[in-house]
């Protein structure tokens, strides 16, 4: 496992418009899963230590936000020959296990990871409702991969923010997680 972080948010960078399938079968844009007040677009996977430390608040933060009139949709871009762990498959059973309200897609060829330059298992990218970037940190702190909760996380908290003010926290820290895995060249 490489331990990897986000870089620093390049404020008002646009998101980049995608179609990927989702664990429904069903094939999703940007412009489907776009929210009135914002937007989460984020890089996970199932078999990432990082990912499982934070699964539970995720989700739960995730259906906060809904009620913020923020959407929010799950990438997973991994290497799935050299991964299995993160196959398609499997995607479908983590959504299921972990009651994931929102699109989790399946990045085949990367390209997507590779145009929103993720770099992490995590990686957190929250727009505003004009799809102007203005989150990229982490949910909360973790140690000994235990998440710390106190109070709300991070990444909720920079969400409302943006859903009220169309701008996210000036300061931000990095998400910390596994490289996304890569194929071989």
């Amino acid at each position: 496992m490489a331990l990897t972080k986000t870089p620093i948010c390049d404020f008002n960078l646009h998101a980049i418009d995608f179609k990927l399938k989702s664990v429904e079968n069903t094939v999703l844009s940007l412009n489907d899963i776009k929210g009135e007040n914002g937007t989460l677009i984020m890089f996970i996977c199932n078999h990432c230590p990082y990912v499982k430390a934070i699964i539970k608040d995720l989700v739960e933060d995730c259906e906060k936000l809904k009620d913020l009139g923020i959407n929010s949709a799950a990438i997973m871009s991994n290497d799935t020959i050299n991964y299995p762990d993160d196959s398609y498959e499997n995607m479908i059973k983590f959504s299921a296990k972990h009651k994931f309200s929102f699109p989790y897609l399946i990045d085949e060829t990367q390209e997507i990871a590779k145009k929103y330059d993720a770099v992490c298992t995590p990686d957190f990218f929250g727009y505003n409702k004009d799809l102007k970037l203005n989150y990229r940190g982490r949910i909360r702190e973790l140690r000994d991969l235990k998440p710390i909760r106190n109070g709300s996380s991070e990444l909720f908290e920079a969400m409302k923010l943006i859903s009220e003010t169309q701008k996210g926290p000036d300061i931000q820290k990095p998400s910390l997680g596994c490289s996304i895995k890569w194929f071989k060249k």
